[in-house]
């Protein structure tokens, strides 16, 4: 989620093979949920050792949260996840995993820390959970000391959140995932593509931003679908500049992080049913990480409406990449549609990976294990699953310096569509999770 990005290929640049499966960090999110899932069904990997539930009749201070006798078992903890992670990124990234394995027992005592506050019961009842404090303690140190360099090595937030939801997928039934699915496919693929072509729009005919159609489809893209992937595709494809992928990147990052905190506070407000609210969440906030997080701030039903909703919104990058492509040659450089040198394999190759190990989970483990298996592997999957989000909201925080970022927004245009943009799509959203979630359309799957 870094606004720093690589020279990306334009979105008819190759891809695919079968290397990618060992070489790409989106797959690699896969094969460790794999890892996680696995141990937990053969028994060799237990639930992760963190602070306990404090401020309650049983524990009520935070010197009994950690005992001396949990030490080991922390430590332990850490040792599985470096180990596991390091697999990944030496096969990924063989050149910056010696950076990560010195940074990452630093990000992981800063999760414990977060782990510690966010256990503290009379907030945690109101939804101030361990991964809020793990975007404050992120936050905090990057827009005050800024996040030091030793730290940078284990920032992967992508990493974390994605084989995060791997493990989620094990938890919700495919029936179930098949139907919310089905509704979701009417809160996403309906809003976006409307979000979408409007903002581009409103960037032309109203904006004036013609100097700047590579920023406005990007934005458009970062805000409809799902931010920092979206933004990397979109702009790939329509050939916009480095620094333009660079600052929608920040403008939707900036807002992820506000939304993420105040949309949730909007469910309770209004008083909207948690399967509403987390459609609402999965189709408005920009990154995944964030919409799993703000749904679980809601509970665990509109935890699971707001990813899956937001999973089938990311199955769209891959084809909105194409359309943008396709658009792009035939309108502004007078070829035609067989000249974009585009194929239909970039929706494959756009499509995040993740999705894939999600499903899969879900069918492995609805379809395959017997049921007091699954239940007590799933137990030990959430615990581990839980801990990554916090590693990845940490993550977040230590990625985003606001001062940074607003230095990205020059002039208005930018965060003027965006707001813009977004504010449509806050409303056309909550209209369509209403109509597709509320139960008054359509049969729910809880």
């Amino acid at each position: 989620m870094s606004v720093e990005l690589e020279n990306k290929p334009p979105v008819s640049g190759g891809g695919g093979g079968w290397s990618e499966l060992w070489k790409k960090e989106d797959w690699w999110a896969v094969w460790v949920g794999i890892i996680f899932l696995a141990g937990a069904l053969l028994a060799w990997l237990s639930k992760p050792v963190i602070p306990k539930r404090w401020g309650n009749d049983d524990i009520p201070s935070i010197v009994g949260s950690i005992t001396s006798s949990m030490i080991p078992g922390m430590i332990l903890t850490g040792i599985i996840l470096l180990a596991f992670f390091t697999l990944a990124i030496r096969f990924s990234e063989k050149e910056s995993t010696s950076k990560f394995m010195i940074a990452f027992p630093i990000i992981f005592g800063l999760a414990i820390v977060a782990e510690l506050l966010g256990n503290y019961a009379p907030l945690r009842h109101y939804g101030v959970n361990s991964v809020i404090w793990a975007l404050v303690i992120g936050l905090v140190i990057s827009n005050t000391i800024r996040t030091p360099k030793v730290f940078q090595g284990a920032v992967r937030t992508e990493l974390y959140i994605k084989t995060g939801l791997v493990l989620l997928g094990a938890s919700i039934l495919f029936d179930r995932l098949l139907t919310m699915g089905v509704m979701g496919l009417g809160v996403a693929w309906c809003v976006t593509p409307i979000v979408l072509i409007s903002m581009y729009w409103f960037s032309q005919k109203v904006l004036k931003m013609h100097n700047e159609r590579g920023l406005a489809i990007t934005l458009a893209a970062a805000t409809s679908v799902c931010g920092v992937s979206a933004a990397i595709a979109a702009g790939s494809a329509a050939k916009a500049k480095k620094e333009e992928i660079s600052l929608a990147i920040s403008v939707s990052l900036i807002f992820t992080v506000i939304m993420m905190v105040a949309m949730p506070a909007l469910v309770k407000l209004f008083g909207l049913d948690p399967a509403v609210g987390g459609a609402w969440l999965g189709g408005t906030i920009d990154a995944t990480g964030a919409v799993v997080a703000a749904g679980a701030v809601l509970g665990p039903e509109a935890m699971e409406v707001a990813a899956v909703v937001k999973m089938v919104q990311n199955i769209l990058i891959g084809f909105i990449a194409f359309g943008i492509a396709i658009f792009f040659v035939m309108r502004y450089e007078g070829k035609s549609a067989g000249q974009a040198n585009v194929g239909v394999k970039e929706i494959w190759i756009r499509m995040p990976k993740f999705i894939i190990g999600f499903m899969g989970a879900s069918i492995v483990f609805t379809l395959l294990i017997p049921t007091e298996a699954a239940d007590r592997a799933i137990s030990i999957a959430n615990g581990w699953r839980g801990f990554l989000f916090t590693l990845a909201f940490i993550s977040i925080g230590l990625e985003s310096n606001f001062k940074d970022m607003a230095k990205l927004v020059s002039g208005g245009k930018p965060l003027t569509l965006y707001i813009v943009g977004q504010t449509f799509n806050i409303f056309l959203t909550l209209i369509a999770a209403y109509i597709f979630f509320s139960g008054r359309f359509f049969t729910l799957p809880f």
